[in-house]
């Protein structure tokens, strides 16, 4: 009884284990000396679908944010293969892999966490680390009674004996192999018939993949089955309990009201003497005699490091400070809020105007526009703030995080080199000054406009299209790695080149 009982849940686990090594060998085959670009998306989808394949009844009773964070990360996956920036390149990857995590700990963990629960991220955490390390040996534990138990005593003694002799073989072929190959050209051509990427295959690289496929096989079998036969200790149980038994910390009223008194009336200050140029200096009013880049140039930082602090000070207190609770004292505070997020508004907008000011004169790069991006999020989250002041009822966390979701899809998205590209162009017209051999070391994703700016306004930059189409031949991208930018902009600059 207790075997009839046991068989479907090693018949489970084993043909999860064996998924787990076909999604490995996909992933060598897609990845293994390649770039990201189309097969990042696929392998993505594939993960999924074994991640869940064993709860596909239960697919249509995941909440709303659970679809609308798989939407999310299929957006950012897909931009490696129409994009080819090289910042998102990398940060995309971090982030993808973030929330894939946090994902599948949402809709797979039975702890059962509400998405803006910030205690989400331990789980995710949980399952990625201790809870895949513990299914390690479970790997062998289901080899063994899916092979060796259904086995009689001649049966494994005569298996251990073949496995022993394919260790001894295996390595011993791949070695003669080679060397019957080098010598005799008749027996190369004869193994050329195989499919080429086997044919090309070096001890070397045969060993890497198969070291490969059984990592990941291994690490994909213990992340799923993670979630599927999870383990955790009483002590965390009891700490869980406990936490959410507990109060929340509060912050005094008296001690948040001193606080925001003393900085309001420093940035009250600072807000009267921005004023006093604030709208002035685009239009050539500048404080102190200075230019426009050494306006530009002084406080930017500052402002924006000072925004922030405010809006972390904003942060804490609608969280922790019960301003409801507080009677007069808590409207007082709100007040001092209003003023605090009014300020840190000015504060943001002279930064901002600062920094036009500065690309008027050096031009339009990545870390410029990525700045000007963040400081219109964080005035946005400001909004949200203000808005949350007058009415407890706005989910704070809840607004944050489908916005900041939204926004960096939004910024993957929005053509990021294009716009850069476009600005230092409209500048060039205005003032002469371009900085073409910057432009041409921008993404792939710029190619197309600046073929056309060539040839309409500026010759000079046909010389830097032409090194830059030189780059992009020199390499050999297999289909894995294949990218709708890169293809786009090397078919338009054969053209654009004229290459015989």
């Amino acid at each position: 009884m207790l075997n009839l009982r046991r068989k479907p849940a090693i018949e489970r686990s084993f043909m999860a284990l064996i998924g787990a090594f076909v999604l490995a060998f996909v992933h060598q085959y897609l990845f293994y000396g390649n770039d990201l670009g189309v097969s990042f998306p696929i392998f993505v989808l594939l993960f999924y679908l074994y991640m869940v394949h064993d709860i596909k009844d239960r697919l249509r009773l995941i909440p709303w944010f659970g679809w609308f964070l798989f939407v999310i990360i299929l957006m950012l996956t897909m931009t490696y293969a129409m994009f080819n920036n090289p910042i998102f390149y990398a940060l995309n990857f971090v982030v993808v892999l973030s929330l894939i995590f946090a994902h599948l700990a949402y809709i797979r963990s039975e702890k059962k966490l509400e998405w803006w629960d910030i205690r989400l991220v331990g789980s995710a955490l949980d399952h990625l680390i201790p809870q895949s390390l513990r299914h390690i040996p479970t790997v062998l534990r289901i080899l063994k009674i899916s092979t060796v138990r259904k086995m009689g005593n001649r049966q494994k003694s005569a298996v251990g004996k073949v496995l022993i002799g394919l260790v001894i073989a295996v390595p011993l072929l791949a070695i003669v192999i080679n060397l019957l190959a080098s010598a005799d050209g008749v027996f190369n051509r004869l193994l050329m018939g195989f499919p080429e990427w086997l044919s090309h295959l070096s001890i070397g690289e045969s060993i890497a993949r198969g070291i490969w496929i059984v990592i990941f096989g291994v690490v994909f079998f213990g992340y799923l089955w993670g979630f599927v036969k999870p383990k955790y200790s009483r002590r965390v149980v009891e700490a869980e309990d406990g936490e959410t038994g507990s109060e929340r910390l509060k912050v005094d009223p008296i001690i948040l009201a001193t606080v925001l008194i003393s900085v309001n009336v420093v940035y009250v200050l600072f807000v009267c003497v921005q004023f006093a140029y604030l709208f002035g200096a685009g239009n050539g009013v500048l404080p102190d005699g200075k230019t426009y880049a050494e306006y530009a140039r002084s406080g930017f930082v500052e402002l924006v490091v000072v925004t922030v602090i405010n809006f972390a000070i904003l942060m804490v207190t609608l969280v922790y400070s019960g301003m409801k609770e507080s009677g007069i004292l808590g409207k007082i505070n709100a007040i001092l809020l209003y003023i605090l997020v009014g300020c840190s508004g000015v504060m943001l907008y002279s930064a901002y105007m600062r920094l036009i000011l500065y690309e008027e004169v050096y031009g339009y790069t990545y870390i410029r526009f990525l700045v000007h991006a963040f400081m219109i999020y964080l005035g946005i989250l400001l909004v949200i703030a203000a808005l949350r002041i007058w009415s407890e009822a706005i989910p704070l966390a809840k607004c944050f995080i489908v916005i900041s979701l939204f926004a960096y899809v939004l910024i993957n998205y929005v053509g990021v080199d294009r716009i850069i590209a476009e600005n230092n162009i409209e500048r060039f017209r205005e003032t002469g000054k371009i900085d073409a051999r910057y432009l041409s070391e921008l993404s792939t994703d710029s190619i197309p406009l600046l073929i056309r700016f060539s040839k309409e306004e500026y010759p000079e930059m046909k010389p830097y299209l032409k090194k830059r189409f030189a780059e992009l031949v020199e390499v050999d991208y297999d289909w894995q790695s294949f990218n709708v930018s890169r293809h786009r902009a090397v078919k338009e600059l054969y053209s654009f080149i004229e290459v015989p």
